[in-house]
Order: structure tokens, then sequence, then C-alpha cells
């Protein structure tokens, strides 16, 4: 499913350690830690932020040296959050990118700092991060990789998976990191005052 992301996110709120001895027990495998700066821009020509349900987000990422720009579409279902459309690509300079969204009257609205440490299933088709996040806390995030023809099926796979790695996690967490951050100060950008939390696109 190109340009599809389909993933779950929960607080981390026991020991990262045992989660990842369960991921080593069914061959997943850990990648080097990684360091990534996300700013979020809210665009010109509409309020991303206005709906109640925040369905948008501009963001461009700073991960140990390397850079990309993308733009993420969030689906619901009956108020719940299906999947996103993601577009990524990856920039050569983000320092121009960064100044010629300003010059288009693009406003920074939020910066997410993270450490990830990401881990793959031995078939690929599951990606399970680790995200330390300043001012946020612990969470970890399954990320279904595969191929599958539809998106409840990815779904479908994504859950049995989380649900057979029998890990204690927190609770379900569906707001993504920049509508977290945005959570905890005053907002940046047109538009007033957030609404209270609801359903929201992951980042």
């Amino acid at each position: 499913m190109e340009n599809t992301e389909v993933e779950q996110k929960y607080q981390l709120v026991g020991d990262a350690q045992k989660v990842r001895d369960l991921l080593k027990g069914v061959g997943a495998e850990p990648g080097e830690p990684s360091h990534q700066i996300d700013t979020y821009y809210n665009a010109p020509h509409r309020d991303f932020l206005a709906p109640d349900v925040i369905s948008e987000w501009l963001r461009v990422r700073i991960e140990d040296g390397s850079a990309s720009l993308t733009f993420k579409r969030c689906h619901f279902i009956d108020g719940i959050m299906s999947h996103c459309d993601e577009f990524e690509t990856t920039v050569a300079d983000s320092t121009a990118v960064t100044h010629i969204l300003s010059a288009l009257d693009y406003t920074e609205i939020a910066v997410v700092d993270k450490v990830r440490e990401e881990w793959t299933t031995s078939d690929g088709d599951i990606a399970v991060a680790f995200d330390e996040v300043a001012g946020l806390g612990a969470f970890v995030e399954f990320e279904f990789k595969g191929a599958a023809g539809s998106v409840k099926t990815a779904t479908a796979r994504l859950e049995e998976f989380i649900a057979s790695l029998g890990a204690s996690l927190g609770d379900r967490v569906h707001a993504g990191y920049p509508r977290l951050a945005l959570d905890r100060g005053p907002r940046r950008g047109p538009g007033g005052p957030l609404p209270a939390p609801r359903q929201r696109c992951p980042n």
C-alpha cells in the first residue's frame, strides 16, 4: 500500500526492555537509535488546526544529518482514525526548505524532539519504534510495513501481531506527537485556541 500509513501507538508505562526481549523472542532485530527533530508547519491558505479533528500535518524532519519533508492526511471511520495518506521525500538542504516555507508564509506550530530505536520483524512486515520524546515521555509505536490488499487487512495483521506479542503496554494513544506538544503549551500560528483533544491523526 504505497503512501499509506497504518500504525498504532501506546504510552510505554512498564519496562521497555521487557518489550524488547519479547521482540527478540520472535526474531525481530533492532536498528541503531536515531535522533529526530520534527518541525510542523501550518499553511497560509487554510488552517490545518481549525477543524475539531485535525487530519493534516506538514513536517520537516532532521535525523542524524539527513532530512525529509512529509505531508500526512488522515482518514477516519466512525470518528476513529483508520490510516493516513503519507507523502514523503528526502531533501538535500533542510535549511533551504524551512526558508522556502517561511517565504511562502507557512508558520511553525510545533517542534517534536525524540530519540527513536526501531525494531523490524524478521519478515519485514512490522516496525516497532521505541520513542523517548522530550517533554512527553516514552512511547512504543507499531507500524505495518508489509504488503496488504486493503487498510482493513493491514490493520488486522498489525493488531494480530500486537496481541501475539503479549507485551504489557499502556493506554493506546490516538493523538500524534505534534498534537500532544501543542496541548502542552500555547498555540503558535493563526486561528485562536485549539479545541480540546479528540481523535487525532498520528505524526
